[in-house]
């Protein structure tokens, strides 16, 4: 099984589809921040997250199209961290690699609910809020005995991720999974890293809040997904021009992504 596994990883198509995928990746959150900034400005018809830039695309010219090549790099893209997760990452030592493993676990598990979403929504049968699984999520371990506990344990591991994104992006700790060799502008490439980084770990820290409330409170409808982490964000003082600064962050990352890809480290 091992040996298989190590066969897969190392295989050149798996990690050309991988590479694309990440590129495909990037290009969802390239469509979030766009979706950002429609509710910065108050005109925000799809939520602010990962699905709803899925359905922004469908309703584009050509969309279907665009959502079946985008499904099947995001499934590779999914697939290719799941055996980096197995198997990658021997660049680094002992807790750090572990955490890089688990990274690329939850980002293969996001790549292939991302893919299966796309093409849910490509085929006409729709695809369930960002939000909406965030509150559903919430309020079956709020059914389980000690389930705010648990809830706030989540919520604490969700900031710790947060800000985790955070430190990478401060300390640029993301450019040793690039071969920079292969980057034609290392440079541009580590200061699109840096803000955008920053500002995912600014997103997932704010939903791990909403989660901690929801605990605190015992009620499930306050926990969210990225779409309300961004509105909370929104609804405070120089909200606007924060999110306006987090929506570009958000574009940062995601050119950072396209333009990393064919430069990670496998």
């Amino acid at each position: 099984m091992t040996s298989a596994v190590h066969s897969a990883h190392h295989n050149d198509v798996v990690k050309g589809l991988g590479r694309a995928g990440m590129a495909c990746y990037g290009a969802v959150y390239v469509i979030i921040a766009y979706l950002a900034l429609q509710v910065a400005f108050g005109s925000g018809g799809q939520e602010a997250d990962q699905t709803g830039a899925l359905q922004e695309i469908a309703s584009t010219p050509f969309g279907a199209v665009i959502l079946w090549v985008l499904a099947i790099g995001l499934l590779a893209f999914g697939v290719w961290q799941l055996l980096m997760a197995a198997v990658s990452y021997q660049w680094h030592d002992g807790k750090k690699r572990v955490f890089k493993r688990l990274g690329a676990a939850v980002r293969g598990i996001v790549g292939i609910s991302l893919g299966i979403a796309a093409i849910r929504i490509a085929t006409g049968n729709g695809s369930q809020s960002g939000d909406q699984k965030q509150k559903e999520m919430t309020a079956r371990l709020m059914e389980l005995p000690a389930g705010r506990v648990i809830v706030g344990l989540v919520a604490l591991v969700v900031i710790g991720a947060g800000i985790a994104s955070i430190v990478s992006g401060f300390r640029k700790s993301f450019m040793k999974d690039l071969e920079t060799t292969n980057l034609p502008k290392p440079r541009v490439v580590e200061r699109l890293g840096q803000i955008g980084y920053t500002a995912k770990g600014l997103g997932i820290a704010i939903v791990g809040v909403l989660l901690g409330i929801a605990a605190l409170d015992a009620n499930a409808s306050e926990a969210g997904g990225l779409d309300s982490a961004l509105r909370t964000l929104a609804n405070q003082p120089f909200g606007t021009v924060l999110l306006i600064v987090v929506a570009f962050g958000f574009a940062a990352f995601g050119t950072y992504a396209i333009a990393a890809a064919k430069a990670h480290r496998t």
